[in-house]
């Protein structure tokens, strides 16, 4: 079994149906990985959606992540620890703790951003 962390862009890319998701929807419907939507790409979407800078509804991504039967993963005091320790390669907060969430469980971390790979070989850029 593998277990996948998204980033945040690419679940709002696998629910708009983005053609740059596709490289990576065989691997997400193997029954036997399991897939992970960050509490903290949940916060971030909430931000973007309240400031303005994101257009879309939480219900419906909610519900997407359901019927796809991703699921929800916390932000423990291990993650944080983990986030101390990491170098300032990446100037992003939320990758930061994605990441940092990744490498505690430890678990794929899929995200379009090469800069993260230069942190773990866990990372895998699309």
């Amino acid at each position: 079994m593998i277990h996948l962390l998204l980033d945040t862009n690419i679940v709002l890319w696998l629910a708009q149906d983005n053609p740059r998701a596709d490289s990576i929807k065989p691997m997400l419907l193997i029954e036997e990985n399991k897939v992970f939507i960050s509490v903290v790409s949940w916060w971030e979407i909430a931000i973007k959606i309240k400031n303005g800078k994101l257009k879309t509804n939480i219900n419906e991504l909610y519900a997407f992540a359901q019927k796809y039967d991703f699921s929800e993963l916390p932000l423990t005091g291990d993650c944080l620890k983990a986030y101390l320790d990491l170098p300032n390669i990446h100037k992003d907060p939320f990758d930061h703790i994605l990441l940092a969430q990744a490498l505690t469980f430890p678990m794929r971390f899929i995200t379009s951003d090469s800069l993260l790979a230069d942190y773990s070989s866990l990372v895998m850029v699309i």
